[in-house]
């Protein structure tokens, strides 16, 4: 089977930070292992970045941890899926990923692709959904409808695919009041669209801008890009009991500072669960289950914004370039190799 991967750490300029390969097909799948014949594939920063830092002993590792495709082949321990299945999923880090033509997933991880979407659509979704949705319920403590939440939630970097994903699933789920940052017009627009009632710069000091608002501050803070330019303010912003939710990699930060106003400070892997194999793992699964169902209800959309074509290492590369330039909007997304 055609696939792309890496046998070492290195930054998007060299020759072989990606390369095309062939590799047998994985073999028939045991026990909760699902055998998925990959139709589409969406980029993340979490790719890039494992191909910048991971250290893979020079074995080759195979990135890509979004998914939509066709299930071959089920273990024997597998209950909920069967050949023929259109399924849809973010993989775990801790195996071979999704730029191949076959990958073995847990079927905890796995769940029916939306009726409505095609596996386009449905690729650009699974990763982005579970680490918005773990981090805003589990860690920050959203108040899903028809219970009231009257809170402010502030979304850094809201037109990139976790940005978007979480501005949909608070609009969705939760009566909160939805503030995005956003530096263009174009992605101010764009998150306007998926449902965010302010959006403000983050090129510029965020709490005047929140202030201009009339609001004192926020009670909830998702920070899901390029913390370390940002995460100085934090303390600031937020009121008293509130809490701030943090995705990527923050530079050494201040937590004292936030003692005096009983701030929760939450740092989120939405890979903990598959990587350590935890007891309620299937929750992912779960998770995707509930978002077809939303996706089609017409209540969330899509992200994808880039067609990209066949994958191969050339491709895909410019893709990992474009995410590290901070200039991707949505998600992009491959079908085939």
């Amino acid at each position: 089977m055609k696939a792309v991967g890496f046998t070492k750490a290195g930054p998007a300029n060299t020759a072989d930070a990606l390369v095309d390969v062939d590799l047998p097909r994985p073999a028939s799948p045991e026990g909760r292992d699902l055998l998925v014949d990959i139709r589409a594939i969406s980029v993340n920063p979490l790719d890039a970045k494992l191909r910048r830092i991971m250290d893979t002993g020079g074995r080759l590792k195979v990135p890509g941890y979004d998914a939509a495709g066709i299930v071959v082949e089920a273990g024997s321990a597998v209950r909920g899926f069967q050949p023929g299945d259109a399924v849809f999923y973010a993989g775990s880090v801790a195996r071979q990923g999704s730029y191949a033509q076959y990958q073995l997933v847990d079927e905890r991880l796995v769940a029916i692709k939306p009726q409505s979407l095609g596996f386009a659509e449905a690729a650009a979704l699974p990763l982005t959904t579970l680490a918005t949705w773990e981090l805003l319920f589990d860690r920050l403590g959203a108040r899903r409808n028809p219970a009231a939440d009257t809170r402010v939630l502030l979304v850094i970097g809201g037109a990139g695919g976790t940005g978007s994903m979480a501005i949909q699933l608070a609009r969705a789920l939760t009566g909160l009041t939805v503030i995005a940052t956003a530096s263009r017009p174009e992605t101010a627009d764009w998150c306007r669209n998926l449902g965010a009632h302010h959006v403000i710069d983050h090129r510029r000091p965020l709490k005047p801008q929140v202030e201009a608002l009339d609001l004192k501050g926020v009670d909830l803070l998702m920070a899901l890009a390029y913390t370390p330019r940002h995460q100085d303010q934090f303390a600031d912003l937020v009121l008293p009991f509130g809490g701030i939710g943090v995705l990527d990699d923050p530079d050494p930060f201040p937590v004292t500072a936030l003692k005096t106003r009983s701030i929760a400070l939450h740092m989120h892997s939405m890979m903990a669960r598959s990587l350590f194999q935890t007891a309620d793992m299937d929750e992912q699964g779960r998770i995707l289950g509930e978002l077809a169902g939303l996706v089609d209800a017409g209540k969330v959309c899509t992200t994808l914004t880039s067609r990209r074509g066949r994958a191969d290492a050339a491709a895909l590369l410019a893709a990992h370039r474009d995410i590290e330039a901070g200039s991707v909007t949505g998600k992009i997304v491959f079908e085939g190799f």
